[in-house]
This record gives structure tokens, C-alpha cells and sequence, in this order.
């Protein structure tokens, strides 16, 4: 395998790399996505104007989990009335990642005026009227954590920045970049996400700096992260701790250790037998094929889980 194929293929493509700016009181987080959105986007066959908004949907899903401390599921959704109807993608605090959309195809190309691509800004566009929320789910003995904002802004940054000034969050800068290439005859995508989020006084060890200085700092941070080209965040011949080092030299970047990510889906038998067993056996006419099977597809894989009578016998026998 040559050197440029090894930087395409590198996991480190599929991680989050934490880092600090001591000076600036600042911490953030670089993901990078690689063979990961390939897995997911490439077995759908979403078209490239509903593929690179999941693309990049999934990786604003990694940096904002990643700046949590939960144990559980960290779920994005964006709904609206647009051609793209829902977009859903989740990561698990071991690493699992996947996401899926739903669309309109008529709607879609009525929308993009005969272009294959979504246009930058596209979010008014393709998904209309709607919502972003973000939740953490811990398991079924807490509480459930929802945050929701109106999608407000033409991309999917701009509408993480509606959620962390309405919900009074740690000021946060997020830029994102996703795109397809051609490789060795296939489609590659590479997407990532670059954050970077004032930190609070005490965490920072910096009470006594002035709140003007603190300001000051702050804008220098959201300055030097927006200066990231797309080129250098895909560039698969660049590091991560390199392109932290080249935006935040003077800084002096301090790196902490990588989190890896996996595609991964969660389904499984087990878990639609029981979503099948809390439906009365009547309802299920609408699943059945062709041949009388219950055909249940996960949205998130493409998964089919077939069920002929004596299936379903078993399974609602279990529930008496």
C-alpha cells in the first residue's frame, strides 16, 4: 500500500483528537471522519446533496458528544418540512456510530434547480422550517437530557451556535467541512469538525485575568480556528496534531489522547422481536412481503429481519 493510500485509510481519520490553549483559557476538539461515512452514506446510495449533509451531521454528532461526560447514547436529529425530512445520527460513548436520512426525491430535485450537490448554506433549502435537537440518553434509570433550537442559519454550524446561545452554554466556535472524492474508482468521503469552547475561570486556572483580556482571548481563538481551509481539515497527508500545531502555533496546542470511532450499527434480532412484541400481531399487515413474511429494516443499516408465522408464534408466545 503506498503512503497516500495509508494517510486515506488511517484510522486516525475515524477519531476526535481533544486539545488546550492554555494561553487563551480555551479547549476544543478535531474529528475527523473517513471510512467510517463511507460504511454508512455508501450503502445507501444517497444522493451527494443528502449524503454531505449527513456527512457533516455526523461529524458535528462526534465533536459534540465528545465534549460531554456522559455514559450512554448522544443522539442529533434535524427534522423539518423540507425535501430532507429527517436526518438522525448517534454516537455511543464506546465509539458506535451511525446516522441515516429520509428525503423527498421529487421534492429534492425540484429544490436543487437540476444540480447533483447541495449548495454551501444549504440548510434553508433543503430542510425548510425545523428543528435541531441533541439528547442524552444514560440508560432507563435517568433522566433523559433534550436540548432543541429552530434550525436557524444557512449550515449546520450556524445552527449549533443558535443551541449554545440560547441554552447559555460555554461560548463555542464550530467549523465544518465534508466532501466526496474519487479514488481508485470510488466514492470517498472525508468530513471533519474543528471546536474550540471558552473555558470556565477555575477549570482554566485564569481568575485573574481581566473579562476584557478574557474576551480578547476568547475572539483570538474563534479568529484562528476560522482560518482552517477545508483543503487543510481533509487533507489526509496532514495529522491532526500538524494542523492544530500550524493554526494554533504561537499557542503551544496541548494534545490529549485520541478517541476512536467505528461505524457500528445497534440493531439486532433481539431488539426487534421486542419492538415487534409491544405490537398486537394484527397490526402488522403493512410489514408482510410478498411471500406473507414480516420484513422489518433497520433505517439505520439496511438490515432486514425476516418473520414467517412460526416466528412470530415464538415471539408473542414469549410475551403471554
Amino acid at each position: 500500500m503506498s503512503a497516500a493510500s495509508e494517510a486515506w485509510t488511517s484510522d486516525a481519520w475515524d477519531s476526535v483528537l481533544p486539545f488546550q490553549l492554555d494561553a487563551l483559557g480555551v479547549r476544543g476538539r478535531l474529528v475527523r471522519l473517513g471510512p467510517s461515512l463511507d460504511e454508512i452514506i455508501e450503502r445507501h446510495h444517497y444522493p451527494l446533496a443528502v449524503a454531505r449533509p449527513l456527512a457533516e451531521a455526523m461529524t458535528l454528532c462526534a465533536a459534540l458528544a465528545t465534549s460531554l461526560k456522559y455514559d450512554g447514547i448522544f443522539t442529533l436529529q434535524i427534522s423539518g418540512d423540507g425535501p430532507v425530512r429527517l436526518l438522525v445520527t448517534d454516537l455511543t460513548t464506546d465509539g458506535a456510530l451511525r446516522g441515516y436520512a429520509q428525503f423527498d426525491s421529487w421534492k429534492l430535485a425540484i429544490a436543487l434547480g437540476g444540480s447533483a450537490e447541495a449548495p454551501d448554506g444549504y440548510v434553508p433549502r433543503l430542510f425548510g422550517h425545523g428543528r435541531l435537537a441533541f439528547t442524552v440518553d444514560q440508560g432507563q434509570h435517568t433522566e433523559r437530557y433534550q436540548g432543541v433550537v429552530p434550525l436557524e442559519g444557512p449550515t449546520l454550524a450556524d445552527c449549533a451556535h443558535t443551541y449554545f446561545r440560547q441554552s447559555e452554554q460555554l461560548p463555542t466556535g464550530i467549523k465544518i467541512a465534508a466532501r466526496r472524492h474519487e479514488r481508485d474508482g470510488k466514492g470517498h468521503w472525508r468530513a471533519a469538525a474543528l471546536m474550540v469552547q471558552q473555558m470556565p475561570e477555575f477549570d482554566a486556572g485564569r481568575l485573574d485575568i481581566d473579562p476584557e483580556q478574557r474576551e480578547d482571548d476568547w475572539r483570538k481563538a474563534v479568529i484562528l480556528m476560522a482560518s482552517a481551509t477545508e483543503t487543510e481539515m481533509l487533507d489526509p497527508a496532514l495529522p491532526a496534531a500538524r494542523l492544530l500545531l500550524r493554526l494554533f502555533h504561537a499557542e503551544r496546542p496541548r494534545v490529549f489522547a485520541r478517541r476512536a470511532f467505528a461505524a457500528r450499527c445497534r440493531c439486532s434480532r433481539d431488539r426487534i422481536d421486542r419492538v415487534l412484541r409491544s405490537l398486537r400481531r394484527e397490526e402488522l399487515g403493512d410489514l408482510r412481503d410478498t411471500s406473507g413474511k414480516v420484513v422489518v429494516k433497520c433505517e439505520f443499516c439496511s438490515t432486514e429481519y425476516g418473520y414467517d408465522d412460526g416466528d412470530l408464534d415464538r415471539i408473542y408466545a414469549s410475551a403471554a
